[in-house]
């Protein structure tokens, strides 16, 4: 029994140090890229990897290796065991990689595109600009991919630090991720960035003049933010120590201040055509839902002809004292060879993920209507496509959908499950869609409690606590009770 226990132990250590291979790894990165930061990733492998060449050309004929055993040979007796066979870099199919002949089940129709700047491609802009490292530039990138449509950031900071360890293979600490949200926070419009409404105020009041005013409504908002939020004007001015009237003066300017600064950059995204480089264009038609990856501006890719030939001659005519050249040439070669394989991988990976969501949403990818959404977790996805969790994730992470409707995040389509009496499960989308209908008619001298919000759910079928609702409703952006009264 003790030497079974020894034989477990042991497995279970190899199972657990066992690691990625360069290639997979690779895969992972490629796969967790969106469609602009693909665009950018696949100019700077041209520009760093001369074997990678973008030059449209015809495809090159396999030739015979019939007559190059004797040359292969004799290299190899001289110490470079591991230089490749010829076949190697005339395999058509493995040397090329045509974003025009890939991607979704079927062409699609022409879809139009938004003419207007969105609001990725402002932040992207200012991003430029600034004097930023590399590492850094990747941090910003993902901190701008996190912001969400009202412009602030929805992950804390050590979310951000795990993600780009797990997805990105970048061990960035918290104080780096700090130092370069700040860089962000100065973007234009104020208050881009923020990781809660109260940051996002204090960034607006912080780039205005010095006044007193000005005082007063940094120290409103840093240290009376829930009087300030529940209108208890009473209690502010008490502890200020000011009249009414200039304490209404002080708010006047206050609620002049945006805590939506994204929608001053564009339209919300999934209820407009505006679209932030989507990455799959989907349409349907003839009664049938097509969708294509967005890959119109990635330049089709081939392993360069020219490097192939100089590895040739190095294999028929090289030396011992050329074998360093040798090596160089079959490195770049297969970099280039493996990051074709890493894109065709991507497609693969990222067209069966979108037509598995399209699969168990197609109601609502048919009638564009968001309480059609059935609940979809990414365990679902990772079932239907064979494909791991954390795969799904990277696929469905930053990546956006067009569609007739508007444009969506893939992460919009995975939502929780609300019961029925019945035993029915439904999305929480229909919860959401009932919410905003019930305020909206609510008599607004006395508007609805979360209490009272629940009981109607109830009333329609849907039983649902009461923090629950409150849940809910802080997710679609409705205040409480005490902030809508008129």
């Amino acid at each position: 029994m003790a030497g079974l226990s020894n034989i477990q132990t042991q497995v279970q250590t190899q199972t657990q140090i066992q690691t990625l291979s360069p290639q997979q790894v690779l895969e992972a990165r490629i796969l967790s890229l969106t469609t602009l930061e693909l665009e950018e990733h696949v100019r700077t492998e041209l520009s760093d990897n001369p074997a990678l060449d973008d030059t449209p050309s015809d495809m090159p004929e396999k030739e015979s290796d019939d007559n190059n055993t004797d040359d292969n040979d004799q290299f190899e007796d001289e110490g470079f065991n591991d230089s490749p066979d010829r076949d190697d870099w005339n395999d058509d199919d493995d040397d090329w990689y045509d974003p025009a002949e890939r991607g979704g089940a079927g062409a699609v129709a022409d879809i139009p595109l938004a003419d207007t700047r969105s609001f990725y491609d402002v932040l992207y802009e200012q991003l430029r600009e600034q004097d930023l490292t590399e590492r850094q530039m990747k941090i910003a990138l993902y901190i701008i991919g996190s912001i969400d449509n009202d412009g602030l950031l929805d992950k804390d900071v050590q979310a951000i630090s795990d993600d780009l360890a797990f997805y990105h293979d970048l061990d960035a600490s918290t104080d780096e991720i700090e130092q370069v949200l700040k860089v962000i926070q100065e973007f234009d419009p104020a208050g881009i960035g923020a990781r809660s409404l109260q940051e996002c105020l204090l960034i607006q009041i912080r780039r205005k003049e010095d006044s007193p005013s000005k005082q007063l409504q940094e120290k409103i908002i840093s240290t009376m933010f829930e009087e300030f939020t529940h209108k208890r004007w009473d209690k502010i001015s008490a502890r200020l120590g000011i009249d009414k009237a200039e304490t209404d003066a002080v708010i006047a300017e206050l609620v002049k201040l945006n805590p939506r600064p994204g929608s001053s950059l564009g339209e919300t995204v999934g209820h407009s055509r505006q679209h932030i480089v989507p990455d799959f264009l989907l349409d349907n038609y003839d009664g049938e839902i097509h969708f294509t990856l967005n890959n119109s501006n990635i330049p089709q890719l081939h392993v360069s002809r020219e490097y192939s030939d100089m590895l040739d001659n190095q294999i028929k005519n090289g030396s011992s004292s050329q074998r360093d050249a040798a090596v160089y040439i079959k490195n770049k070669l297969d970099s280039a060879k493996g990051f074709i394989q890493a894109l065709k991988q991507r497609e693969q990976t990222m067209t069966r993920t979108m037509q598995a969501i399209i699969d168990m949403q197609r109601p609502f990818f048919t009638e564009g209507d968001e309480t059609l959404l059935k609940p979809m977790i990414l365990k679902d996805i990772a079932q239907k496509t064979g494909y791991d969790i954390s795969t799904i994730s990277r696929v469905t992470s930053g990546k956006y959908v067009q569609t007739s409707f508007g444009t969506f995040p893939l992460k919009a389509f995975f939502t929780d499950g609300v019961k029925t009496k019945s035993g029915e499960e439904v999305s929480v989308k229909e919860i959401h869609r009932i919410l905003r209908e019930v305020t909206d008619a609510e008599d607004h001298d006395n508007p609805l409690t979360d209490e009272q919000l629940a009981d109607i759910l109830a009333e329609r079928g849907y039983k649902v606590a009461r923090r629950t609702v409150a849940k809910y409703r802080e997710q679609i952006g409705i205040p409480v009770a005490r902030m809508r009264r008129n």
